[in-house]
């Protein structure tokens, strides 16, 4: 086997991308990426980092402990047990030092020491995507409302600079850097931020002025698109830095800017690095419906199995009149046949451990990806949250009108602001304003999923589970799943803490197809 390429993991989160690029193994089965260190400055974060670089230790020889803390036998915490085995002292130790709670910006010299160390000299490979909430949409309209906003005094607008030093410094043989699509059009003090960072990551000594670490060259860098043949490149557009996610069997609607960097001493081995694309695309159907079903929780209502089949088949009965009222009679007829079928699952509002798959995922591929034999059917992180009464009716009608619109070939599979009767109307003035027409969305059965983002953690709203039987948003580990995370990677944290992980992240299985592309290339 040859020596493993080292990746340097910046601005972590959970560990998406750098799960991608450790998981990709050539035809002879054998793993030509190491994580050497990545860096996030969120505790929750660090800590689920912290784990799966523990997992990684023993490669193909996981501990049964390990299976067993996710069985929910081991604490609650990998820290409370787990972590306290003497016979894994050295693995604890060593994905310790692999997995850095750090800040770029703040702990740069801590920082390149660490991957100075980590690297020892060799060849690597840059990973990871600077926080991007300056660029995105809300976040564009967050600052544009505040008169006091200057962006060029933003810190978020400049992170990539702290990239960028990384790249000038350690001179990787390549680097993915990943962003929204924001980012091509924001600008900064009348200057194009997209613009701006092309430029600084062909040549990244000059952009940040520092030289390279001693005993590296100072190398320039060509950007390529994954969505364009090499041939193609030369002619590059912003938009075509854009990955669309769900052309690449994600099941996800999932559309983020990256960017990918090869160093100039390989351009004349350089190939297409190009992302093959799937006709059939993966529906969420295909990656939740071997998951138990689970009733939400009551958020302002004491919180029993009894109460809420109760609500939610009275609160019904109001709905169905006022979808009739509306001449929705389609919608009310659908609801009046199945809300007094509604009862309170088996597994009520689930748990972080100890609850089991009732079934298996149809496709293989997709199985061999999510699944692990040695974690059984158990899964984790599967817990609901708690809702309002009043937004249960709002979830049975977006669940209901996502089955029904498949069926009777509606133009929009969730509805709109427009489209609520009466009763449904929440109590916000700018309901109906236009600016929150799609506030309750549901993700149909037989669709890839909407964007998983960080806003998850918020309300759910955003993300309403298709079957009209739940009457609730996705759980942790649905959202996880529409991610692509495997079933035996455990979330740390708190659950609010666990969901922005996870909307925070790289979908693993895209990462490990963008490893795949730059493995050919360099190889």
């Amino acid at each position: 086997m040859r020596k493993q390429v080292k990746i340097i993991d910046l601005f972590s989160g959970p560990g998406g991308l750098g799960e991608g690029f450790s998981s990709f193994k050539d035809d002879k089965g054998n793993s030509p990426f190491k994580i050497a260190i990545s860096i996030e400055k969120e505790r929750s974060a660090h800590r689920t980092l912290m784990l799966r670089a523990f997992f990684r230790q023993f490669g193909n020889k996981v501990p049964e402990e390990y299976y067993d803390f996710l069985k929910g036998k081991l604490g609650k915490t990998p820290e409370e047990r787990l972590y306290q085995i003497p016979k894994f002292s050295k693995q604890v130790e060593t994905a310790s030092i692999e997995a850095q709670n750090l800040e770029l910006g703040k702990d740069n010299r801590v920082i390149n020491k660490k991957i100075s160390s980590a690297i020892n000299g060799e060849e690597c490979i840059l990973i990871g995507g600077p926080p991007c909430q300056a660029y995105s949409l809300a976040g564009v309209a967050r600052n544009r409302s505040n008169k006091d906003y200057d962006a060029t005094k933003d810190p978020r607008n400049f992170l990539y600079k702290e990239y960028l030093k990384v790249i000038a410094k350690f001179q990787p043989i390549a680097f993915v850097m990943e962003n929204v699509k924001g980012m091509l059009s924001a600008k900064v003090d009348g200057e194009s931020i997209y613009e701006t960072i092309f430029r600084d990551l062909h040549n990244p000594c000059k952009a940040i002025k520092i030289r390279p670490e001693k005993g590296r060259t100072k190398h320039n860098y060509k950007v390529l698109s994954l969505e364009l043949p090499i041939s193609e490149n030369e002619k590059i557009k912003p938009k075509d830095f854009v990955v669309y996610s769900e052309y690449h069997g994600i099941p996800q609607k999932r559309h983020r800017v990256i960017l990918v960097g090869i160093r100039e001493d390989l351009y004349p081995n350089m190939k297409s690095i190009c992302l093959k694309k799937q006709t059939n695309l993966c529906a969420v159907e295909d990656v939740l419906s071997d998951l138990p079903p689970l009733r939400s929780g009551l958020s302002k209502d004491t919180n029993t199995d009894d109460n809420w089949v109760k609500s939610i088949q009275k609160d019904a009965k109001k709905t169905i009149e006022s979808l009739s009222n509306n001449d929705q009679n389609e919608i009310a007829s659908a609801i009046e046949s199945i809300y007094k079928s509604i009862e309170a699952p088996a597994d009520k509002q689930g748990k972080v451990f100890g609850l089991r798959r009732t079934s298996n995922i149809k496709k293989k591929e997709l199985r061999e990806w999510y699944y692990d034999k040695r974690l059984e059917s158990f899964i984790t992180n599967h817990e609901t949250r708690g809702h309002l009464n009043a937004d249960l009716q709002r979830y049975l009608f977006c669940s209901v009108w996502g089955s029904l619109s498949n069926q009777l070939k509606w133009p929009t599979r969730t509805p709109k602001s427009k489209d609520y009767p009466s009763y449904l109307i929440p109590n916000h003035k700018n309901f109906n304003s236009g600016k929150f027409a799609d506030r309750f969305r549901v993700q149909p059965w037989d669709l890839p999923a909407t964007t998983i983002t960080c806003h998850i953690s918020k309300d759910g709203h955003y993300y309403i589970h298709p079957d009209p039987l739940q009457c609730r948003s996705l759980t942790v580990r649905e959202a996880a799943r529409i991610q692509t995370f495997p079933d035996n990677y455990f979330f740390v944290g708190n659950r609010t803490e666990q969901y922005v992980q996870v909307g925070n992240a790289v979908p693993p299985l895209l990462a490990k197809q963008i490893a795949a592309s730059i493995y050919n290339l360099i190889n």
